[in-house]
């Protein structure tokens, strides 16, 4: 399996920035070059094209990058010309790349990349020095290094850096062959069901950081269009709304990790082969349910969690599928009548069944994957609860979205 271990980097901030900068001035220069010849000539260039050229015109400067790190540079404007096409074929409104880099993290390849013995050896141009890293313990055994990258963390405002490595171990046959349900929620982060027990994921620390971190953003943003725009201030403030979304964006991703450990956890202890989880990738779409709620669905963030239980059920042999969840959480699982609850508590008017609200769409979720409508199973064992973290003791979370530095134990658990 491969993984990427966060790891801190001990090269002067001077020599770090250098880098990052000369990656960042590679990124721009194609980038221009691109859209000029478009805009001129109405042609796009292809990435060799583009290549080729920008080696040509920097060939007498100077530089401190390895050649592969100069392509890793060049190519990350075309993987995002690439990207850019993938959402707009699923129909998404996205533009396509044009601000400039002052600054880009600077990739190493493998080409570029030497171990002699638990130390690591970064190229550079041709007759810089290689760059030393000693590799932690819990790195010397992996079978292969594919790939490492300087990144700053605006949040901690120190590099680090993130090495992606090949482990080298198989995924795990599957527990079973039961099928369980996932039914994503936006305040109750998930609730998994195998059609007999129910268990809900609660995280309410998650829905609060998010609305925490849209009020605290709202202030910075009216404090900032009292400034003159480019002043000073302006700037200062700049600053600190990107570091403040950093610092954010970290926590919630480490809350979401933590939630898609729980429910793969408890998929395998259901014994299941398959996770069937309710398709909600449009349930933002043409949505008008005040602004207040309207937030709340924009800033649910069910394709991160999605994906998050995607690979960590691949890892124990557990298939994942998607599956229409339209009217599960308002279709009675005992009666089939539908009913669009109040609350938490999903109570049917017709025959009287009482059930958690989540845990009823993932029961109708199962259905729909087994039956191919919902209301056909109806659940009858317990509903419970379960907490992925305890809040109050972790008191500064890890970014669990890598394993991080000097927790390879915990680290690996996820």
């Amino acid at each position: 399996m491969i993984r990427t271990h966060i790891e801190p980097c001990h090269v002067n901030r001077a020599e770090a920035d250098a880098l990052n900068r000369a990656s960042g001035e590679r990124y721009t220069q194609v980038a221009v070059f691109h859209w000029r010849t478009y805009r001129k000539h109405g042609h796009w260039l292809s990435q060799y094209g583009a290549e080729k050229w920008n080696d040509r015109a920097n060939a007498e400067q100077p530089t401190l990058l390895h050649a592969h790190s100069v392509d890793a540079a060049q190519q990350g404007f075309y993987k995002a010309c690439k990207t850019t096409r993938a959402c707009r074929k699923a129909g998404l409104e996205t533009r396509f790349p044009y601000r400039r880099k002052k600054f880009r993290t600077t990739i190493w390849k493998q080409t570029g990349i030497r171990r002699e013995g638990d130390t690591l050896l970064l190229a550079r141009a041709r007759g810089q020095p290689s760059i030393r890293i000693t590799l932690p313990e819990h790195l010397r055994d992996v079978l292969d290094i594919r790939e490492v990258r300087l990144v700053y963390d605006k949040a901690k405002r120190r590099h680090f850096w993130h090495i992606v490595v090949e482990h080298g171990t198989q995924p795990k046959e599957a527990p079973g062959t039961t099928t369980v349900a996932v039914d994503l929620g936006e305040v109750h982060p998930a609730a998994v069901s195998d059609g007999h027990d129910t268990v809900v994921v609660t995280c309410r620390a998650l829905r609060s950081q998010r609305q925490y971190a849209a009020k605290r953003l709202a202030e910075l943003r009216q404090r900032q269009s009292t400034c003159k725009r480019g002043s000073r201030m302006w700037k200062r403030l700049q600053r600190r709304i990107n570091r403040f979304l950093y610092q954010q964006a970290k926590r919630t991703r480490d809350m979401e990790h933590k939630v898609s450990r729980e429910v793969v956890n408890t998929a395998v202890a259901m014994e299941a082969g398959t996770i069937a989880i309710g398709d909600v990738r449009d349930a933002a779409e043409k949505v008008k349910l005040g602004k207040k709620s309207n937030q709340k669905i924009s800033n649910w963030s069910h394709g991160k969690v999605r994906q998050y239980i995607t690979y960590k059920a691949a890892a124990e042999g557990i298939q994942t599928e998607l599956v229409d969840e339209r009217y599960t959480s308002q279709t009675c699982p005992s009666c089939g009548c539908r009913h669009k609850p109040r609350g938490r508590v999903y109570t049917c008017g017709q025959c009287g069944f009482s059930g958690h609200r989540d845990g009823v769409g993932a029961v109708n979720i199962l259905s729909v994957q087994q039956h191919g409508e919902p209301g056909r199973i109806c659940p009858t064992g317990s509903t419970t609860y379960r907490i992925p973290y305890n809040v109050r003791v972790l008191r500064s979370p890890l970014d669990t979205g890598q394993v991080a530095c000097g927790q390879p134990q915990e680290a690996a658990a996820l």
